[in-house]
């Protein structure tokens, strides 16, 4: 390159596309028309967070050249301009940057109004109503949606120098309103927990921006926070004191005496928690959680114990009942006789107050479920069943024939996650039966405890082997744990039909260290290949082309890949892209949305990755599945209908919520069950 290619430079055009965002960090490669028209567009490179396609840019910075794409500009800083003529009023209001607006309706405004257009938005909204086609709703819509914009512009144009992106400042600014900018400038670290998606190192991003002292105490305070806050994501309820403060030092790079100073200062004013507890060989750890780990674990404990010892029982009908003529009586209704063990487990859950059922597939723990509901029904007991998952509540309400939810549903939890039922409302239940009680992290099971009435049964219903819970805690396995006061059963003979299956009989190999069965199994294939590129493509062709041609399955709804990580070749991220690419590729006719690095098209599987107490009539929670039915480029919105079978709307600035679900990690998988798995092994797994 000559020094003439590192000149400063002006250019100013309109931007027509994005070809790339990086969603993380705002870097953009996009399309700019400076005026030779449509087929003779510029490159420009750089962070463009916030701005949209139809919008005017005067951009500074240099001419450069790439090896693979050729000359570009690279910009260093722009500003926005409105346009100025009929075409370019029309092109910036059809482009989508206003919510009510699409390309239709931005052609009658403008030949309603001409030149005059934006100003007749800005400063008098009413007249909009004088456009064929706009009622006041929509005038209204379209005059909240414009302030709105313009307001966002501004705490973008604020955030530009510390690489906030779009969605994130759309979300601080629908927070905090006019008082954004106030907040981030004053206190930064507010926003890792007041807003989704920004983390602690954004949040210290922005406040070494705006001059907060690397060894500010409220920065020492909010990492140490931020220390629990990602022990929780690795499944710990607390930290032992030494190994927080160690961790807490990494990640801020101060002294640890400072650490310390400000741990003391969290505990008095009651930030974190401080208390001794038993360590893994029974010594004492002094450990430091989180509030609401430290009250959960508690308000948990307590609670079962209270259920378990109180004095009156709402299924007292089963405490003198003869279990012979009981069991008889049920197997004349069902034709089946339960085995020994699933005999115990039906008594113990109808005549103790908080009951867990465990055991590997193919035992009988859903048959033994469905004995204790039969049971209780004849007894007309209020009976009421959930699981963690949509899917999983689907299947316990086709095995009992009693309607199930999800917890999260049967709650009613609200926004800030506060739930409907709790001890002062509790549920109106004598029995409640939770199955892939695996699932129940420590949070949500000292909710669903707090819910359940008085001398009501609980039955926990989960295999211990799975996978724990993604959420803080191992519940069914503390509550299996020797020494726990929880009466349980465990279920360990696999029934003879069971074991014509390969998946149950190569999970119960894998359980006991063998090395799984391949030959002579109608359900069970193994596919060997050389490398992890070579198992994604072989995943892609069996998943696409393969079982459909065979089985008949379809590829979206009946196939599922599950990977063991999200990263690498055959890792969940790569093989999304692929497995896009040929099951719902795209098309003339194909709706879609650009959202960073990823594109949402009608007819993606999606998964839900935070939970939400906002949307939907009871919230929408991490690991819920849906397909994308619609997107509608006017509201600004993607319509999903979850597994739940539950239509949701996301604004296109809340599409960071969602992942595509063609391919999941097993975590995120459990709980749910699928007519059909696929799962790519690799070594580096």
């Amino acid at each position: 390159m000559s020094d003439k290619t590192f000149r400063p430079a002006v250019v100013q055009g309109v931007l027509e596309r994005f070809t790339y965002v990086n969603e993380d960090n705002g870097y953009t490669v996009a399309k700019v028309d400076t005026g030779h028209g449509p087929h003779d567009l510029l490159t420009v490179v750089g962070a463009l967070a916030g701005v949209q396609p139809g919008e005017a840019l005067r951009m500074r910075g240099r001419w450069g050249s790439h090896p693979q794409y050729g000359r570009q500009f690279q910009v260093e800083d722009y500003t926005t301009v409105l346009p100025a003529t009929v075409q370019g009023i029309r092109r910036y209001l059809g482009s989508g940057l206003i919510k009510g607006i699409g390309p239709k309706m931005a052609e009658r405004i403008v030949g309603h109004f001409g030149t005059d257009a934006l100003d007749v938005i800005e400063d008098a909204p009413e007249r909009l109503i004088e456009v064929p086609g706009l009622g006041p709703k929509r005038t209204r819509l379209i005059a909240d949606a414009w302030e709105e914009q313009k307001a966002i512009k501004e705490v973008m144009v604020f955030l530009q120098g510390v690489e906030v992106t779009t969605s994130l400042a759309v979300r601080i600014y629908k927070k905090y309103g006019d008082a954004s900018i106030d907040v981030v400038q004053k206190e930064p670290y507010r926003l890792a927990s007041d807003v989704w998606g920004i983390g602690f190192k954004t949040a210290d991003t922005i406040a070494q921006a705006v001059g907060i002292p690397h060894d500010s105490p409220q920065r020492v305070m909010a990492g140490i926070q931020f220390t629990l806050s990602e022990s929780t994501g690795d499944g710990h309820c607390y930290l032992p004191e030494e190994r927080l403060i160690s961790a807490a030092v990494k990640i801020l790079g101060v002294e640890a005496g400072l650490v310390i100073e400000c741990l003391q200062q969290l505990v008095a004013e009651e930030g974190v928690a401080r208390e001794t507890v038993p360590g893994p060989e029974d010594d004492p750890v002094r450990a430091v959680y989180l509030l609401p780990m430290q009250r959960a674990e508690i308000g948990l404990a307590s609670g079962l114990r209270s259920l378990l010892e109180h004095p009156v029982d709402r299924l007292s009908a089963f405490a003198d009942v003869d279990w012979d003529v009981a069991l008889g009586w049920l197997r004349d209704r069902t034709h089946v006789d339960l085995a020994d063990a699933q005999r115990e487990a039906v008594r113990t859950a109808l005549t103790r107050k908080v009951c867990v059922l465990t055991g590997g597939p193919g035992c009988g723990k859903s048959f033994t479920v469905s004995s204790v509901v039969t049971l209780a029904e004849a007894k007309r007991a209020k009976i009421v069943l959930a699981a963690p998952t949509g899917r999983a509540a689907k299947r316990l309400t086709e095995l009992t024939g009693v309607d199930a939810s999800t917890v999260h549903r049967l709650l009613e939890l609200r926004p800030g996650g506060d739930a409907a039922y709790d001890r002062d409302n509790p549920l109106d239940c004598d029995l409640l039966v939770v199955d892939e009680a695996s699932m129940l992290d420590l949070v949500l099971a000292n909710k669903l405890v707090k819910a359940v009435p008085p001398g009501a049964h609980v039955l926990l219903v989960g295999d211990v082997d799975q996978l724990p819970s993604v959420g803080a805690g191992q519940v069914l396995r503390d509550l299996l744990s020797e020494g726990s006061p929880i009466p349980s059963v465990r279920l360990t003979h696999v029934f003879r039909q069971a074991q014509q299956s390969g998946v149950v009989t190569n999970a119960h190999r894998v359980n006991t260290g063998e090395q799984p069965r391949f030959e002579g199994m109608a359900d069970f294939f193994l596919f060997a290949c050389d490398d992890a590129e070579q198992a994604a493509e072989l995943t892609v062709d069996v998943v696409a082309r393969r079982i459909p041609r065979r089985f008949g399955y379809d590829p979206r709804r009946d196939v599922q890949v599950l990977t063991p990580m999200k990263g690498g070749p055959a890792g969940a991220a790569q093989l999304n892209t692929a497995l896009q690419a040929a099951v719902t590729p795209q098309g003339e006719n194909v709706p879609e949305r650009r959202f960073g690095g990823r594109v949402f098209r009608v007819g993606d599987k999606v998964t839900q990755i935070r939970n939400n107490y906002d949307k939907g009539a009871n919230g929408v929670f991490n690991g819920t599945l849906g397909v994308v039915t619609g997107i509608d480029s006017v509201a600004q919105e993607v319509a999903v209908r979850t597994d739940e079978d539950e239509e949701i709307a996301y604004d296109f600035a809340e599409l960071d919520e969602l992942a595509h679900a063609y391919a999941i990690t097993v975590h995120r998988s459990q709980g749910s069950e699928y007519p059909c798995v696929v799962v790519p092994v690799t070594t580096s797994a």
